[in-house]
């Protein structure tokens, strides 16, 4: 079952944006949606959200979970 999580990503350009969208793509299994001016990521996933907010860390920016949306 899918799960729609959001998640606080301290974004602040398109070059931000597009790490996030490289280490989801490598992810795999997981639709998203970047909210680049509220800095938030909801990511659509059955993955576990630790898996994803590590995923999100890979990117080298600070990374929140925030809940379930």
């Amino acid at each position: 079952m899918t799960t729609k999580h959001e998640f606080f990503v301290d974004m602040t350009c398109e070059g931000c944006s597009g790490a996030v969208t490289r280490v989801l793509n490598k992810l795999g299994g997981v639709q998203f949606e970047i909210d680049l001016p509220n800095k938030k990521v909801y990511i659509e996933s059955d993955k576990d959200t630790d898996v994803l907010l590590e995923t999100l860390k890979k990117t080298g920016k600070a990374a929140n979970y925030i809940g379930p949306k």
